[in-house]
């Protein structure tokens, strides 16, 4: 598995970077990381996001599912309920504890670089990698 994440690393990196010698300074830096065993946190992340994508619809959709209950949240808090205060005295606002938002941050966090991750990885098995 290690492997393949230099690989993909290495695929972004030179989408990303255009002058060739940063390139290589960043698949030096990329390599860097794997000798110190910094890519182990990364590897069995990315275990759980591919074998989340490949399960069933609910395995799938739960992060973009939990960050749409969240923004609803924010946005009856922030967004709806100082204009329905204005007019109703007992306009609900929902509670949104600490817990929740840092599993917000997190399951952002994991959705992006999940979404990345199969985009970059469809975009290698495309080209032949």
């Amino acid at each position: 598995m290690i492997g393949s994440i230099i690989d993909i690393g290495s695929t972004i990196i030179d989408k990303i970077w255009p002058d060739a010698g940063e390139r290589e300074k960043a698949k030096l830096r990329l390599v860097e990381l794997q000798s110190r065993g910094e890519l182990v946190e990364i590897e069995s992340r990315l275990k759980v996001m591919l074998a989340e994508m490949s399960g069933n619809w609910l395995q799938r959709s739960w992060r973009p599912i939990l960050m749409l209950t969240i923004i609803a949240i924010v946005a009856n808090n922030y967004l709806l309920y100082p204009y329905m205060a204005l007019f109703w005295d007992e306009a609900p606002i929902l509670d949104l504890p600490k817990q929740l938002w840092s599993l917000m941050e997190l399951g952002l966090g994991g959705y992006v670089v999940g979404r990345s991750a199969e985009k970059v990885t469809k975009a290698w098995r495309e080209n032949g990698g």
